[in-house]
């Protein structure tokens, strides 16, 4: 089931949910499911790309962010098949709903994977925060979930911009609008 093609099919879900608003959720879900899957991948990948002087910090502070991350993936899926939907977890049906390009830094200065990273992350958080608002209505324990994991991974993106930070308090790779263009003016 592609994400943007319609609505699973849901032939049960939790009490006092009906079927159509279940499927609605189910649909979000699995692109927050997509999402996270492939940020967990991400992680890793720069998790093994990193080089340079800073390689230790960044190595040693992703772990625990996949780590974190899997968790949510975990959640997610679980919370679909709660509400009588079929996670879909495989890389193939991942590649094939998403709507973002794959991260496309190899193997680069830590600081320059961590400018990148920070805007897989706002990206990730946009998604979720609008997640958030769609089920206030639909479904206020997925919306909870949502919520909770929205501050994770907000606090995941601190992580990554305390690296980034100047002194007066901006980030370096604030006006980049590509994972590349943030690499490099990180990288400065």
């Amino acid at each position: 089931m592609s994400t943007t093609e319609s609505r699973p099919q849901i032939n049960y879900t939790v009490p006092g949910m009906k079927t159509d608003q279940a499927g609605e959720v189910v649909t979000l879900l699995q692109d927050r499911l997509n999402a996270l899957n492939d940020l967990a991948l991400t992680l890793k990948h720069v998790h093994w790309n990193v080089v340079g002087p800073n390689f230790i910090a960044v190595h040693t502070m992703l772990d625990p962010q996949v780590d974190g991350v899997r968790g949510m993936v975990d959640d997610v899926a679980e919370r679909i098949a709660t509400l009588g939907g079929s996670p879909c977890g495989t890389p193939g049906a991942l590649v094939a709903q998403r709507s973002w390009d794959d991260y496309s830094i190899g193997r680069n200065d830590a600081i320059a994977h961590l400018g990148a990273l920070d805007l897989v992350y706002a990206g990730v958080i946009e998604d979720h925060r609008t997640a958030i608002e769609k089920t206030e209505e639909l479904d206020p324990v997925t919306q909870d979930m949502l919520i909770a994991q929205a501050g994770e991974l907000e606090q995941y993106q601190w992580f990554v911009r305390a690296h980034l930070e100047n002194a007066d308090g901006t980030l370096r790779s604030a006006t980049a609008d590509t994972e590349v263009d943030a690499a490099k003016a990180a990288d400065r």
